[in-house]
């Protein structure tokens, strides 16, 4: 055997095993310079406007609603007087007051309900109908949604007038009907349900826009998957379309209540600005103590009990959004 033959292999060194790599450290927040304090700077503009668009004149209401404050008060003969609760005393006892609140409850109920309906059946057929058709009932609903308040009504009192009026017309053409010269005014419910009408007619692009928005974001396969576990049209709606859009729907619902409590225009133009007791809303009877009984002060009063029914319907609002957010 040679030398060369005898001589120890050389070791190989063990391979080096790659360094684990790198955690990428989390980049530190950077605090924005005004801290907490800038997004009040940046909404301070937006809230100095609000104080003072609506605030003083929400404290100036509060204000008159507990003083004497009449025509002799505006025109500086006299001070105004501070009478505590009395206002609130005088309306909360007035009979005439109840009347008017049940009226208003009524009207609006019956205009909200009426409203969602005929809204969500307009959007859901909007969603059956091919594309140029959904144009043309979009325009068409866009034009009636931005159709001023004061050419809206002055269009339905000669719709519903009793001598020249198309509505009448059309009804008498139907057999053994005769409604030529009916006037529709004649009664509190009939013309309430006239202005019912128009107020519908103006609320319900809104409504049917915003529907047809929240009906796009329900997913197909849901509702296929509910057609294939045998459910019907109105299953799915219920159970799939409904409980989807039910957040929209609550705002909207809320939102209809808020506006149809607050409806003066149409009662007061249909009606020549003098509406007659049947047709008295709270809006419309707030606006006659004060400014044709000229009794600022019992006005007041009748306006600030009405923002407080509306805080009510908000506060209940509200807690349905919060149910909402808490069961998703």
């Amino acid at each position: 055997m040679s030398a060369a033959d005898t001589t120890t292999p050389a070791k190989v060194p063990p391979p080096r095993q790659a360094p684990p790599p790198a955690v990428p450290k989390a980049p530190r927040a950077r605090r924005s310079p005004g801290g907490v304090a800038l997004p009040w700077m940046l909404l301070a503009p937006c809230l100095l406007i609000l104080a003072l668009v609506l605030g003083y004149p929400l404290v100036r209401l509060v204000t008159l609603s507990f003083q004497k404050f009449g025509q002799s008060q505006l025109w500086g003969f006299q001070p105004a007087e501070s009478v505590g609760f009395d206002n609130f005393s005088k309306v909360l006892g007035d009979g005439e007051f109840w009347a008017v609140v049940v009226r208003t409850f009524v009207f609006a109920a019956g205009s909200v309900i009426f409203t969602m309906v005929v809204g969500m059946l307009i959007a859901l057929l909007l969603q059956r109908v091919s594309g140029w058709v959904k144009t043309l009932i979009n325009i068409a609903l866009v034009a009636s949604w931005g159709m001023p308040i004061i050419v809206a009504t002055t269009v339905f009192k000669w719709l519903f007038d009793s001598d020249y009026g198309i509505f009448n017309a059309l009804l008498s053409k139907l057999p053994g009907v005769d409604m030529i010269g009916h006037n529709w005014f004649a009664s509190g419910p009939q013309g309430l349900a006239v202005i019912m009408l128009l107020v519908v007619w103006g609320a319900v692009p809104f409504v049917v826009i915003t529907l047809s928005a929240g009906l796009t974001q329900v997913p197909q396969e849901l509702e296929e998957a509910a057609r294939l576990d045998g459910a019907g049209s109105w299953g799915v709606f219920r159970y799939v379309t409904l409980p989807i859009l039910k957040p929209i729907v609550v705002m909207l619902t809320t939102l209809s209540v808020i506006w149809d409590m607050g409806v003066f225009p149409q009662v007061f133009v249909m009606r020549g600005g003098h509406p007659e007791a049947e047709f008295q809303l709270l809006t419309t009877y707030s606006y006659d103590r004060a400014f044709v009984v000229n009794d600022y002060a019992q006005g007041s009063a009748i306006a600030l009990l009405t923002v407080l029914l509306l805080l009510g319907v908000v506060a209940v609002y509200m807690r349905q959004m919060l149910k909402i957010g808490e069961v998703e």
